[in-house]
């Protein structure tokens, strides 16, 4: 999978601030966008792209925090590193709790906004191959019939070919037969690898 150039958006109604950080982060290499408030970071659609946010909490209209939690409704959610003059311990728990990289106040050293940058950009990265993975696995598993389903879950919980076939009502040549498909469909080849399927896709997996 091969990402677009990341790039780093700047969410803050404090224009001098804001364009100070712009100029930090375009002589550090970084591909840039500024947002005055939260609505325009929302309207510019910037929330579909790959990076990061760098995001102010207090700001006229949505706050940083309200916009942090419109954020995490959706897939893919933007890392988002906090960057602040208002915070407060209480402020900064919530902000990490929810998933933030991390909170910063401001003035902020150049070292440490780079660092978590860097760090929020490997971490989008990351999410955004899993979540291709998944959404992959899951169209495959979507493929599987009925029957292959319980041939599936039944092989995941160690079950014998023999003992499918007693559970089932089907012959074990049956059995052989979904297994070989249903590995087929979700392009596995070994048990391993329907077992790490069945854990990506979440699934109920039968307990003895």
């Amino acid at each position: 999978m091969t990402l677009p150039n990341p790039t780093v958006h700047v969410v803050d109604d404090d224009d001098s601030f804001r364009k100070s950080i712009v100029r930090l982060l375009r002589a550090a290499g970084y591909e840039v966008c500024e947002h005055a408030s939260a609505a325009e970071f929302l309207l510019s659609r910037a929330s579909h792209t790959h990076g990061c946010v760098v995001l102010d909490i207090r700001m006229p209209g949505l706050n940083g925090l309200e916009l942090q939690k419109g954020l995490n409704d959706f897939d893919n959610a933007l890392p988002i590193i906090f960057l602040t003059g208002h915070g407060d311990i209480q402020m900064s728990v919530r902000a990490i709790k929810a998933g933030a990289i991390d909170f910063l106040t401001k003035p902020v050293k150049r070292d440490s906004l780079l660092s978590a940058v860097r760090n929020a950009i490997s971490s989008d990265a990351l999410n955004r191959v899993n979540y291709e993975s998944l959404k992959l696995r899951r169209a495959r598993f979507q493929k599987l019939t009925e029957r292959e389903v319980s041939v599936f879950l039944l092989v995941v919980d160690g079950k014998l070919n023999k003992n499918i076939a007693s559970e089932l009502g089907i012959s074990e040549r049956t059995v052989k037969s979904h297994r070989a498909n249903l590995m087929e469909k979700l392009q596995v080849t070994s048990l391993a690898g329907l077992i790490a399927s069945a854990v990506q896709l979440n699934l109920p997996i039968p307990k003895n």
